[in-house]
């Protein structure tokens, strides 16, 4: 079932827009009648003249749209002078609503421009029927036909201007909830290495489990590439990194550890490098981003330790990379944990729950109940120890002066991070990141 219906009149001259209000009234007639109850949303997308009022515009640009009853309140006519911002603002208002199945109606010559900016500004979440507007070159008929089945392929360089539109359009959105803010270790130092993590102030993000600095995109949730990409220039931009060489974990929840330089794996938890200017990550939004520093090889590393990461040995794996790749000693090897769910939030499955309190029973609290609480942190700090890393060359939550303290629990803290286990499917990405200084 359709939940919302945009007519696209963006590419209409003035005078046609303004001349044709009875020829538009048989699209949104044809909407009307074929809608189920409620009526779907709709959005008339319009150009927006430079200099041009906006108070009252829709009413005397449009005036027929306020004659359909059954759409009032459900109607709206979206004006911009691009369509990057136009398709971005309806987007805000679909995303508002919850809404994931549109029809596009609009002009045959603008489906495959229409395409690319979908491609670009939504993620698998959303599904897209189109219908085709045509216009007559007289511009005395304006009907809606069958759309075509041939595919066409559309200018690589039409492309590429579009995704320029879209980027000098994101660039200069607000930044939501205050200022970007980076944390940063205490234990690494900064005369060599460049390191933070992230928090969720900062970005152009404004869905609410993802709002506003979120570094994750994927086909399940709604914030797409190019808004990830626009955060991760932010962050760059303040923490003094080349978004051009930053290169993230391809999380798969195990223990495979990518050397940069070598062939990159299809998934892997850890990543390590010894290649100055180069910036590396991991994400956690729960999981820990743990970064590693080892000051005298002048090397770095990045994981994503999970449950199963941890207990498959990531942090571990990573520690061995830099010391079979660069010579390192593990006793010059400094780790810091970032944020992630603390033992006062998280809980596992009583069998999951075993192999922690394997690894020592203060790993696990009511231990004998369906679901105990599990401290992955602890498990990580004990498994880096057995690995030969020293106790002091570990930062966590254990840290006596509190004010030096980044290992914050995310679910405990909804106003600073984002967490899975407290937002759902829908949610936010933080990130570790570490490079070495030119």
């Amino acid at each position: 079932m359709v939940e919302a219906v945009l007519i696209d009149l963006f590419s209409l001259p003035v005078n046609l827009q303004n001349t044709t209000q009875g020829l538009l009234r048989n699209a949104l007639e044809s909407v009307e009648k074929s809608s189920s109850i409620p009526a779907p949303f709709v959005y008339v997308m319009c150009c927006q003249r430079q200099g041009s009022e906006r108070n009252g515009e829709q009413e005397s640009s449009l005036p027929g749209l306020r004659d359909f009853q059954g759409l009032k309140r459900r109607l709206e006519v979206v004006r911009a002078l691009t369509t990057a911002a136009a398709l971005y603002t309806i987007k805000q208002r679909l995303d508002e609503k919850d809404l994931s199945i549109i029809k596009v109606i609009l002009p045959t010559l603008r489906k495959d421009l229409m395409k690319v900016y979908i491609d670009h500004l939504f993620t698998a979440v959303y599904q897209f029927e189109f219908e085709d507007l045509q216009v007559a070159s007289d511009c005395e008929n304006l009907q809606i036909a069958e759309p075509q089945s041939e595919e066409q392929t559309f200018p690589t360089q039409d492309v590429a201007l579009i995704r320029s539109e879209i980027q000098m359009y994101l660039e200069g959105l607000p930044s939501l909830k205050g200022e970007l803010t980076i944390l940063r270790s205490f234990l690494i130092p900064d005369d060599i290495f460049l390191h933070g993590f992230t928090t969720r102030a900062g970005g152009i993000s404004y869905i609410p489990t993802l709002s506003s600095c979120n570094l994750f995109s994927s086909s399940k949730r709604r914030d797409p590439q190019v808004v990830v990409k626009e955060n991760l220039r932010r962050l760059a931009s303040a923490a003094g990194f080349n978004p051009e060489t930053f290169h993230r974990v391809k999380v798969d929840h195990a223990n495979a550890v990518h050397i940069m330089g070598k062939t990159e794996p299809d998934s892997y938890d850890g990543i390590v490098t010894n290649q100055k200017g180069v910036t590396i990550a991991a994400p956690g939004a729960d999981c820990i981003p743990v970064l590693f520093a080892d000051p005298v090889r002048k090397a770095c590393g990045a994981a994503h330790s999970g449950w199963k990461g941890t207990l498959l040995g990531v942090s571990m794996a990573t520690v061995n990379a830099m010391v079979s790749e660069y010579g390192c000693n593990v006793k010059d090897i400094l780790v810091v944990l970032g944020p992630s769910v603390g033992p006062c939030c998280y809980k596992l499955p009583h069998e999951s729950a075993k192999e922690f309190h394997r690894i020592d029973p203060k790993c696990v609290r009511l231990f004998d109940s369906a679901s105990p609480y599990i401290d992955i942190r602890r498990a990580t700090r004990i498994l880096l120890e057995s690995g030969g890393i020293l106790p002091e060359n570990i930062q966590d939550d254990s840290v006596t002066d509190q004010n030096q303290n980044i290992t914050f629990c995310t679910a405990c803290h909804p106003d600073k991070f984002y967490s899975h286990f407290r937002d759902g499917t829908n949610f936010g990405t933080q990130i570790g990141f570490i490079s070495i200084k030119d």
